[in-house]
């Protein structure tokens, strides 16, 4: 199914043009009825498109999906964004919708706050960050990846998601990789690496032909809530790696 961008004011029309674009959705408003609630308008396409992105309020987004929901494994994925792309958040079908998936992505493409409250995913403490050559076979990153978990006594389960620098987040290894293991992959932009070089020993080449002082370690830091740096940078063919972990509260 496609994938369905919902606008309610018109100001929000660069923000979904941009979006409908780099998700090749279809955008969708209820300007084209306006004898029509946008309410009632919506509902008649909910099951239409899968997943959807409602660039809106949340309190809105509540009030449109009221008694559409049926069943988290058939509803269609529902992410929440802002007129000002400051918080992407996964409001229905989490999971097993994609919403999560879909609220990482968008918070790339836009600088937004991914908001994930998914409790599986939410309590899953480990950020990756990692850098690789161009061309990358996944099995390299599978291994690299691996061997590093292995280093810390830590798993697969534990990884909540992945992140690169931004000139990298298109790496068909690494895209490969991550949909293979149903990682989200953040994508930080060089800018922000640039003004925050947090980096245990800096990079050469990194710093040559990527203008920043290193990837992996600062990428997996920036995405992280409040981590620290449990794994500094690692190598394995071609395959840099640095592991960030998130305390996770636990109520006494």
């Amino acid at each position: 199914m496609k994938l369905g961008i919902w606008l309610v004011r018109r100001q929000a029309e660069p923000l979904g043009i941009f979006l409908q674009q780099k998700l090749s959705a279809e955008l969708l408003s209820s300007s084209k009825h306006p004898e029509k609630s946008g309410k009632s308008q919506f509902a008649e396409l909910f099951f239409e498109y899968a997943p959807w992105v409602l660039v809106m309020t949340t309190g809105i987004a509540v009030r449109y999906l009221e008694g559409l929901p049926q069943d988290k494994h058939s509803d269609p994925g529902v992410v929440v964004l802002d007129e000002g792309a400051r918080f992407a958040v996964s409001l229905l079908a989490g999971h097993e919708g994609k919403a999560n998936l879909l609220a990482h992505h968008i918070a790339t493409l836009t600088g937004a706050i991914p908001v994930i409250t998914t409790a599986t995913e939410t309590l899953k403490p480990i950020v990756i960050g990692i850098g690789c050559r161009k061309g990358v076979a996944s099995d390299h990153i599978e291994e690299a990846v691996g061997q590093a978990l292995r280093h810390i006594g830590r798993s697969f389960q534990e990884v909540r998601e992945i992140a690169t620098i931004d000139l990298k987040e298109k790496e068909p290894g690494l895209r490969q990789w991550c949909a293979r293991r149903e990682f989200p992959l953040h994508g930080i932009k060089r800018e922000l690496l640039a003004i925050r070089p947090w980096v245990t020993r800096s990079s050469h080449w990194v710093q040559q032909n990527l203008g920043v002082a290193g990837v992996c370690e600062p990428c997996a830091l920036l995405a992280s809530i409040r981590g620290e740096l449990i794994l500094r940078k690692t190598t394995c063919k071609g395959v840099a790696v640095a592991i960030v972990e998130d305390p996770v509260f636990i109520p006494k």
